[in-house]
């Protein structure tokens, strides 16, 4: 499930993309691009891949519909980072674990359970259950990991992971 689009890319990404190896980076789930874009600038290639067509200067732009019976859109692909933002789609864990390089760097942030209080998503299918990132990811090394109420940029209740792949 999306949630709503900021201009702004996440203060959770901005604070731990300087982690990620120069290479190649995949933005799950893009929305408008506010990460891809962020992630360009910065000089890495950028792989977007979302179900809504988009065009986002300067990033390779995959359409593709995560839930849907089609198979990974990048089979055998491997990149130095992969940013999730506002997104939650359980099957595709181990797929985004394989999908990392050696050294690279899962950036991952997205709603949990108790956001329904806040407003959406409320469904608990879209809604992480406390600690699920960490333990679904937890062939990873964990850097940092937080959970619960955050007042900006909108109050909701979310999960956040960066993890490394030794």
């Amino acid at each position: 499930m999306q949630g709503h689009e900021i201009a702004a890319p996440s203060a959770w990404v901005t604070r731990w993309a300087k982690l990620i190896p120069q290479g190649r980076v995949l933005d799950v789930a893009c929305g408008s691009g506010r990460h891809a874009r962020f992630l360009a600038r910065l000089g890495y290639s950028v792989t977007a891949v979302d179900r809504e067509p988009q065009v986002i200067e300067s990033v390779r732009f995959l359409q593709a519909d995560l839930e849907g019976a089609i198979p990974w859109p990048l089979p055998g692909e491997r990149f130095q980072g992969i940013v999730v933002t506002n997104y939650l789609h359980r099957p595709l864990f181990p797929v985004l674990a394989d999908s990392l390089a050696p050294g690279g760097v899962l950036l991952y942030e997205t709603f949990m359970l108790g956001n329904e209080r806040y407003g959406k998503p409320s469904n608990p299918a879209f809604l992480l259950r406390p600690g699920e990132l960490w333990q679904a990811f937890g062939g990873l090394q964990v850097i940092a990991f937080e959970q619960g109420a955050v007042a900006e940029p909108k109050a909701a209740m979310i999960q956040r992971l960066c993890a490394v792949r030794a």
